[in-house]
């Protein structure tokens, strides 16, 4: 088993508790809020998550960090749990319990997330069109696209719906045309 498959592992049941707590609280939209802020934040600042990571730091310097780095910004509700994890020693999976609660409560809700990558930017007309075509292609209530451009594409997107990638870019394109070559000439 790989190491990562094992964080996933240990990281679920704390995404699932923090999941119950808040449907009992009511309050899934504002701890998915939470989440998805601290997901930003540990993506945005290696030290942070270097920092949480550390054995050698204490559970008392390590909730000071927390609660200076978040306590404004998040529900109490949030913040006790991230005590919690700082308590039981797993506050260096911090970034896999959010991203782990966040695909649960978007399951719960029937909400489907959509990654596109354009090579330009999308207008509205677009991008409710394709929400429109997503929906269609998932069954999903709602439809959430994260979108970002990616001028390396050349032209086109790719769209990648949990482990399912559909690539209509250019760029694949042409990958897809030198693997034929590279298969035709052997």
């Amino acid at each position: 088993m790989s190491n990562n498959n094992l964080v996933v592992k240990i990281a679920q049941p704390y995404a699932s508790a923090l999941l119950d707590l808040a449907n009992s609280k009511k309050a899934i939209e504002q701890i998915s809020q939470d989440m998805k802020l601290i997901e930003d934040i540990l993506l945005q600042s290696a030290k942070l998550k270097y920092f949480l990571a550390n054995p050698l730091k204490t559970i008392g310097a390590k909730k000071q960090v927390i609660t200076a780095t978040f306590g404004d910004q998040i529900s109490e509700n949030t913040l006790s749990f991230l005590m919690v994890l700082v308590d039981r020693k797993r506050i260096a999976m911090l970034d896999v319990i959010a991203s782990k609660y966040l695909e649960l409560a978007y399951e719960m809700e029937s909400l489907t997330i959509a990654n596109i990558s354009t090579s330009i930017a999308l207008n509205s007309d677009q991008e409710n069109l394709l929400t429109d075509k997503i929906k269609a292609m998932t069954n999903a209530k709602e439809v959430k696209l994260v979108i970002s451009v990616d001028p390396e594409l050349i032209g086109g997107f790719t769209i990648q719906i949990g482990s399912k990638v559909i690539d209509t870019s250019i760029r694949g394109q042409l990958r897809q045309m030198a693997s034929h070559l590279d298969v035709a000439a052997i």
